[in-house]
């Protein structure tokens, strides 16, 4: 009875040994190391889905959901607040953006979360000092921490890849836009960006690029779609209404060669009077 007990153990035990060794059939093993190219295929395979609800606690040690964001644009970055470089470089240049582009959209009009991704390290306390240390005192702009399983679903959610490194973490350099239902709109990339990159696509849901203005509000949200442009000489945003002027008077110039035309011809249609 030992006996047959054993062949079987060893049967059982030489058939998940092979099952193992079959290609195809074992789980292939998860990266340990970033890769540049499937940061960004994960990154751009992020756009259309739907965030869902989770739970951070703020830089005061509140609890705060992402579900309290939804009715307005949301941009959303991750960082560790131990980088010597690319975080802090990502915030001072978000932070620039963020006050173009609340002159050019409304200063009420979007919010801003940033999360700490390194759940040893990032707790409420040390988001607020790497907040301070960066100078930023936007109302509108909340820096949050999160528990380990949160943050694994939530940079899963958004595209963000994150690994280990000797230097503390590599991972890609990304913050997401999200419009106001909670979906992912745009990626914007790199430590270092040109305020348009942010800007544009916050017009886009801002001003409704793709709606059609049923109302009096929805017919100056495009006007001013169209007429907020950047200025590089300024690096700032500005109104331009010329091409709304040039359009009305262009159609005051036909119109007044039309009257003219239509007067002629009416005149022409007149009976002569007999002399």
């Amino acid at each position: 009875m030992v006996a047959l007990v054993s062949r079987c153990a060893s049967r059982v035990l030489t058939a998940l040994c092979l099952f193992a060794a079959v290609p195809g059939l074992a789980a292939p093993p998860a990266p340990t190391a970033f890769d540049p190219d499937r940061a960004l295929a994960d990154s751009q395979a992020a756009l259309g889905r739907t965030l869902s609800g989770y739970e951070f606690r703020d830089a005061s040690f509140r609890p705060l959901t992402l579900s309290e964001f939804r009715g307005r644009p949301l941009l959303i970055n991750l960082v560790y607040t131990s980088c010597a470089y690319d975080c802090p470089l990502t915030i001072e240049t978000l932070a620039e953006a963020i006050d173009i582009a609340r002159e050019a959209v409304g200063r009420e009009s979007f919010q801003v979360l940033t999360v700490g991704f390194d759940t040893r390290m990032d707790t409420p306390e040390r988001m607020r000092e790497f907040a301070a240390n960066h100078g930023i005192r936007d109302d509108g702009w909340r820096f949050a921490s999160a528990e380990h399983e949160t943050i694994a679903r939530l940079s899963k959610d958004l595209g963000f890849l994150f690994f280990p490194s000797a230097k503390g973490f590599d991972h890609i350099a990304q913050t997401t836009l999200v419009d106001a239902d909670g979906v992912i709109y745009r990626q914007v990339y790199g430590a270092a960006f040109d305020p348009p990159f942010l800007v544009e696509p916050l017009k886009d849901l801002v001003f409704g690029r793709e709606s059609v203005p049923t109302s009096l509000e929805g017919l100056i949200n495009r006007i001013r779609f169209f007429c907020t442009i950047y200025d590089p000489s300024s690096g700032r945003y500005r109104l331009d209404y010329s091409p709304f002027i040039a359009i009305a008077v262009g159609i005051a110039s036909l119109g007044g060669l039309g009257f003219v035309v239509v007067r002629g011809w009416l005149r022409q249609r007149r009976p002569r009077a007999r002399s």
